[in-house]
């Protein structure tokens, strides 16, 4: 899946871009060929976008570099992603359809350094950083889980920032005990509340699915599509932390559970409905 972190910050989840950046993760990218622009259209209207919503919302793709005009085998009109959006994709697969978060695993610091001549790049690089998870752990010291390390090396030379970042392994070894120190480095009491609006958005969504033997494909995409959409932006406010370093009853762990009934529930007889694959 996609998280599009090397531009402004992703729009709101369910805005018909949003949208259709999930449609492209769930389904699309396994499309034989060019997705046609009137199979974007009737995929999107099942989720309440219009058509008008749907062609510029791909035109704001198609410039982003995203989404690249193509024809199907029948001449059709269509998109398809570009190598990019597909780096993008797999890399936010890891995170996005991860399971439990490892135990201590040690942590990743990426230290920058911006010229005052090139300070709008500090701000790109405060921005990345904070999108693709880390937490400040001081002035110019960011922090995160080392799994992140891969990803976001990816990205910031993507963006041609990596001159300015080096990155270190290591271990937290106080004063202050790690679990109370994580309180400082990020705003999880921010993050919890974004769980929390997701199990208010889904989790009676899969306890109305666990109480059906029927999966009709319209309303598993519906429903999935939606759910993705709200979900996979999650992974990337939340870091992924040991339990350990947690709040007592954390959102997270429930919130990842909705996610997960729903992505084993709905997904494939969703693609019955895309038509994609």
């Amino acid at each position: 899946m996609i998280n599009v972190s090397d531009q402004p910050a992703p729009p709101a989840p369910t805005s018909p871009r949003s949208l259709i950046v999930t449609l492209y993760g769930a389904y699309g990218r396994f499309a034989p060929g060019p997705v046609p622009v009137a199979e974007l259209i009737r995929l999107l209207a099942a989720v309440g976008v219009d058509a008008p919503s749907v062609r510029s919302s791909v035109s704001r793709l198609k410039r982003r570099g995203l989404l690249l005009p193509a024809r199907t085998a029948q001449g059709a009109a269509g998109y398809e992603l570009s190598a990019e959006a597909r780096q993008l994709l797999e890399d936010g697969d890891r995170r996005i359809y991860a399971g439990a978060p490892p135990g201590d695993e040690g942590w990743v610091l990426a230290v920058f350094s911006v010229p005052e001549s090139e300070r709008q790049k500090r701000h790109v690089l405060r921005s990345r950083l904070a999108g693709l998870g880390f937490g400040t752990a001081a002035p110019g010291v960011w922090i995160a889980p080392a799994r992140l390390y891969e990803e976001t090396r990816h990205t910031l030379r993507r963006l041609r920032l990596d001159a300015y970042v080096d990155f270190f392994r290591g271990e937290h070894l106080g004063f202050t005990p790690t679990a109370e120190a994580v309180g400082r480095w990020w705003d999880l009491a921010a993050v919890a509340e974004q769980h929390e609006a997701f199990l208010a958005r889904h989790a009676g969504v899969l306890e109305a699915w666990e109480r059906r033997d029927d999966t009709p494909p319209e309303e598993a995409y519906r429903d999935y599509l939606l759910a993705l959409d709200s979900w996979r932006h999650l992974p990337y406010a939340d870091p992924g932390l040991p339990a350990h370093l947690l709040p007592a009853h954390w959102p997270g762990l429930r919130s990842a559970a909705v996610f997960r009934g729903l992505h084993e529930r709905l997904r494939d007889a969703g693609a019955e409905f895309a038509g994609l694959a």
